[in-house]
């Protein structure tokens, strides 16, 4: 039944109805409708002089519907690549071993937001003598030994803040030094009285291979979230086109920001052996998105228990399932698209027993099952984020949709364990790209 009386003004054309067009020539009877013509067009704007403004006010166009954020494409930067897309993320790269005995000088640009990582290593096949530069705790540490004791160089300078910085490590004439971005460290005198740095040619850069086990440089050996670009080892250019080995290892983002992307198409699985939900749960993570649909999390089970976390239609949904039915806590923006603008939002979901509690931004709303006897969500299964294989069951997720966007600051809490996830450890994952997310910070 229409609730408007008033008669439409303006123009209409291309009406299909039933999947047929509309001829408007042929219509049974009208009234006040000039057909085939339509008398509106769009005036011209008027150029107005300096004084007419002030008598004729600037037009006003229609506020634009509000919409999702759009994609940019992404610009890289040359000759410079993305490491700590895994632990064991490197390249080989070749250089002449006899030109670095008596004098070693390694020169390279780096940008992270990490605090720790391996960025190079050089060694001799018994692992006696060697050369490495580490970040621990966003500081730099140059460790190299010339087979009779480790030398030690640290410098002051705080890496972590992902800007680029030049990054110099020497050892020359019984001394080891540092330079970033034009400030040296303190020279330290080597240990020992060894003379000659003997090392295979080989430079591992931003990592090393998985199967490789480096035996005297302390703990600090996966690869280094960051972007590397040229890289000289005295002074001679290194060809990173040409490796002699790679893995995983991607292009660098012109503009970067802390965050793992999600292209939209995969996931990442997290706790092969399996995670246990139980009776309480509190979930911690930070997204940004310029899509409406996306699986965020999801934990199952062979049964009915479960939990997920996803974005339908604009709303984010949290389902729990302790056995006896599923409940969900929705929140919907008050404005549309909110969640969908690009912009970094934070959630928290948390689980106690038959109650749910979802807050977005700051903004919480609750739920809670009828079942109060029922408290605990059994799970053993793994923890997939941005979404899940084909073949996986998850029985608090209605979407299939991949999540397309970044995220970073995933956290889950249990009691007064706190459990921070890396999704470069993830032991399967497909179009997600850790430690690498386009774009600057609003």
């Amino acid at each position: 039944m229409l609730q408007m009386r008033r008669s439409f003004h303006g123009c209409i054309r291309n009406l299909i109805f039933n999947m047929e067009p509309l001829d408007f020539t042929g219509v049974v009877g009208y009234e006040r409708v000039d057909l085939d013509s339509c008398l509106l067009s769009e005036k011209p704007r008027l150029a107005l002089q300096e004084e007419d403004s002030k008598l004729l006010p600037e037009p006003h166009p229609p506020p634009r519907p509000q919409q999702c954020a759009m994609d940019g494409t992404p610009e890289y930067v040359p000759n410079a690549h993305q490491f700590g897309l895994t632990q064991s993320s490197h390249f080989v790269l070749p250089f002449n071993q006899l030109a670095v005995r008596k004098r070693l000088s390694v020169q390279l640009s780096i940008r992270t937001f990490a605090s720790s990582g391996l960025i190079y290593y050089m060694a001799h096949q018994n692992q006696v003598d060697y050369a490495t530069l580490q970040l621990h705790g966003g500081h730099l540490h140059f460790m190299f030994d010339l087979g009779k004791g480790r030398t030690k160089v640290s410098h002051p300078a705080l890496l972590s803040d992902g800007k680029w910085h030049t990054v110099k490590t020497e050892y020359f004439k019984r001394k080891g030094f540092m330079t970033v971005d034009g400030q040296e460290s303190p020279m330290v005198s080597t240990v020992g009285d060894g003379t000659t740095l003997d090392v295979e040619g080989k430079l591992y850069l931003g990592g090393l291979p998985s199967d490789y086990r480096p035996r005297n440089i302390g703990n600090v050996t996966h690869s280094i979230p960051a972007c590397i670009g040229e890289v000289t080892v005295n002074s001679k250019q290194l060809d990173k086109g040409s490796p002699v080995s790679a893995f995983a290892v991607a292009q660098c983002y012109a503009e970067a920001q802390e965050g793992t992307f999600f292209e939209g198409s995969g996931y990442a699985a997290l706790v092969k052996e399996g995670y246990k939900v139980r009776s309480d749960v509190n979930i911690t993570l930070e997204f940004r998105t310029s899509s409406e649909n996306g699986v965020l999390l999801g934990i199952s089970s062979a049964k009915v228990d479960a939990i997920g976390l996803e974005i339908v239609n604009g709303k984010l949904l949290f389902h729990v399932n302790n056995g006896a039915g599923r409940i969900t806590a929705a929140y919907e923006p008050k404005a549309p698209h909110t969640l969908c603008d690009g912009k970094w939002h934070t959630l928290q979901a948390n689980k106690s027993k038959h109650r749910v509690v979802l807050v977005v931004d700051g903004n919480a709303v609750h739920a809670e099952s009828p079942h109060i006897q029922s408290t605990s969500v059994d799970t053993n299964n793994p923890i997939y984020v941005g979404g899940y294989p084909a073949g996986v069951k998850q029985n608090c997720l209605s979407s299939k949709t991949s999540f397309r966007g970044c995220l970073r600051k995933l956290t889950l809490i249990k009691g007064p364990q706190v459990q921070s996830y890396d999704f470069s450890r993830a032991f399967e994952i497909q179009g997600v790209f850790p430690h690498s997310c386009p774009g600057s910070e609003p």
